[in-house]
């Protein structure tokens, strides 16, 4: 029973690193158990931790502690996490399948470099031309969206941290936005810049710290708001850095 139990909480940790909402991880984890025959099951989770306490039938409790490192938006995992609960609460799954299809969820093909980097580019060039940008604007966005993409990248390498990376990607986009004004390519970098940062806003990060406050997950709710302000700090400092050094800024 005990490894059915680690079943139920391993999948509540890689949804709430493939980006669900916390509510939804405690309410998984809590049916699964209750689907293993958990007499109680106490669930507090919030974005960088998980603590699971479950009462089994004979009276023995069995406390699990998980610290959450790292988290970021895997859709098709998490949809596979989700179907794979579902079946559990279900009752009809055996615990090999549960195991296959943990694995598989785990190791479910991610996006390859190249189509991010190309759709990094194609995003930033669309949200140019979206905002009122020119052809040339768009083309210029859309070879500096690769660009951001590569340095996020790379610095994924060295570092995990989100503040980090789009603290850096900001600060590409605004360098190579400015040299393209220097150049005489553009007039303006207004354009190339609102296109790239764009698709470095935290958009997911903040609606899920506004669900989990509405649904009354009020520490974790926070917790993602405070990421997600820290995150956009961290993007209007890049350009902040940039304009200022450059002269530009007023």
């Amino acid at each position: 029973m005990i490894k059915l139990f680690n079943y139920a909480i391993n999948i509540g940790e890689q949804m709430l690193i493939s980006g669900a909402e916390v509510h939804r991880v405690e309410e998984s984890i809590t049916r699964m158990c209750r689907a293993f025959g958990a007499v109680r099951t106490d669930v507090f989770i919030i974005t960088s931790s998980m603590v699971v306490t479950i009462h089994t039938p004979n009276g023995e409790t069995y406390t699990q502690t998980r610290r959450v490192m790292n988290s970021s938006s895997n859709f098709e995992k998490l949809h596979l996490l989700n179907d794979l609960s579902r079946k559990i609460c279900q009752k009809g799954i055996t615990e090999q399948e549960i195991e296959e299809r943990f694995n598989e969820a785990i190791h479910c093909k991610k996006n390859s470099v190249l189509s991010e980097f190309v759709s990094f580019a194609v995003i930033a060039c669309a949200f140019t031309l979206f905002f009122g940008g020119n052809l040339t604007e768009a083309a210029i966005s859309f070879f500096v969206g690769a660009i951001v993409r590569l340095g996020i990248y790379f610095c994924s390498k060295v570092t995990k941290s989100k503040i980090f990376d789009k603290f850096l990607a900001a600060t590409i986009a605004t360098s190579l936005a400015f040299v393209a004004v220097k150049i005489g390519w553009i007039s303006s970098v207004d354009m190339i810049i609102i296109g790239n940062i764009m698709s470095l806003i935290p958009g997911i990060g903040l609606t899920n710290a506004l669900r989990d406050l509405f649904t009354g997950d009020s520490i974790s709710g926070l917790l993602r708001l405070i990421e997600a302000a820290l995150i956009a700090l961290s993007i209007a400092a890049g350009y902040f850095l940039v304009a200022f050094l450059g002269g530009f800024a007023l």
